[in-house]
């Protein structure tokens, strides 16, 4: 067996949840947190264009999306850098400031690949406890030391659907060395409706040490293409697309993300759909006796505890895939209206169950 690093002998392989992918499924898909709808036609359009450009190396620069995204955010192309997904550029952000015995501090529980990312950067995590499931600004300021390269903050928070507070952000900035690099994680925040969130694009000029990730997997309907973007000061940028995988965002992808910016309203109605179904959906947990926090993403957090796994699967034996956090929780999607049904319905059987 070749020698490998020793990191990975610790970490657990990815695991899709159960049935969604298999080949004669008919599972509801409540995991991911996908977009419900399928792609608008224009966007189709945009996708069957590039098609016939397959046998072509991609636009290295992304340089068509990259003038798209600072038109959407009134920016400079020089803020922008796109990737292949969020995740991409988290793994980016990572490596690029991951010394050996530097340290990310993020809050836990939240996006389950933090650990793993910050593990195969060689860097140490230094987890923070959420309280009443969102973030703790105070105690993570605290936690930062000399050796603290990196923090994350997921806004709204994956799994638990949290925001953090505008006047609370501004405070953790302002007690942040400005050589800490701070990353607000916005995957979800299309999707967040609570007057005291708001994204960190626009103190980017305050704090040069912030950048914002963001995604076209999620509200724009795009999670089979993996394609996303941070927004930073222009020097963070420059060195970031240094370590970039060239070629990473294929031609496809780019082309159909510059679509969906020019579709941005109608994207935005459905996301609206998504965020009234996920208030029906709530309501009708939490009138079933479930503990379910307010969320402000396009999935919801039950609180379940040690009850989380048998939820899970009792969920998985009615047709119904959705994430499961042993010990902890369990994280629902908002989907269509007929399979948030169908887990409405799994959730009050369980409720009445016999145990």
């Amino acid at each position: 067996m070749p020698r490998l690093r020793t990191v990975l002998g610790r970490l657990t392989a990815y695991q899709p949840t159960e049935g969604v992918h298999a080949a004669a499924a008919r599972t509801r898909p409540l995991s991911a947190n996908e977009s419900p709808h399928g792609p608008l036609p224009g966007i189709v359009e945009a996708i069957a264009a590039a098609a016939s450009t397959v046998n072509r190396y991609p636009d290295p620069g992304c340089g068509e999306l990259t003038r798209a995204i600072a038109r959407t955010h009134g920016i400079t192309e020089d803020r922008v850098v796109v990737g292949a997904g969020s995740v991409a550029l988290l793994q980016t952000l990572l490596q690029s400031v991951g010394d050996p015995g530097t340290e990310v501090v993020y809050a836990w529980r939240s996006f389950e690949l933090y650990p793993v990312l910050a593990d195969l950067a060689g860097m140490r995590s230094v987890r923070v406890p959420l309280v009443e499931e969102a973030h703790d600004l105070p105690a993570m300021a605290d936690r930062i030391t000399d050796a603290t390269r990196l923090v994350l903050i997921c806004n709204p928070n994956n799994p638990t659907g949290t925001v953090v507070a505008r006047e609370e952000l501004r405070k953790f900035l302002a007690r942040t060395p400005p050589t800490c690099l701070v990353a607000l994680d916005e995957a979800y925040y299309e999707y967040a409706r609570e007057p005291a969130a708001s994204s960190g694009l626009d103190l980017g000029e305050a704090h040069p040490n912030l950048v914002v990730l963001r995604t076209f997997s999620k509200a724009y309907g795009l999670a089979g293409l993996r394609v996303g973007y941070l927004v930073g000061d222009p020097r963070v940028v420059e060195q970031l697309r240094k370590a970039c995988l060239v070629y990473a965002v294929n031609g496809i992808a780019q082309r159909a993300a510059v679509a969906a910016l020019g579709l941005e309203d109608q994207l935005l109605r459905r996301v609206d759909a998504t965020v009234a179904e996920r208030g029906r959906v709530r309501d009708a947990l939490v009138a079933h006796g479930q503990d379910v926090p307010a969320g402000h993403a396009n999935f919801l957090w039950l609180r379940l505890g040690d009850a989380s796994a048998a939820f899970g699967r009792w969920c998985t034996d009615r047709g119904v895939a959705v994430r499961t956090f042993p010990g902890e929780g369990v994280r629902v999607s908002i989907g269509r209206a007929e399979d948030n049904d169908a887990f409405l319905a799994a959730s009050a059987e369980w409720l009445t169950h016999p145990w």
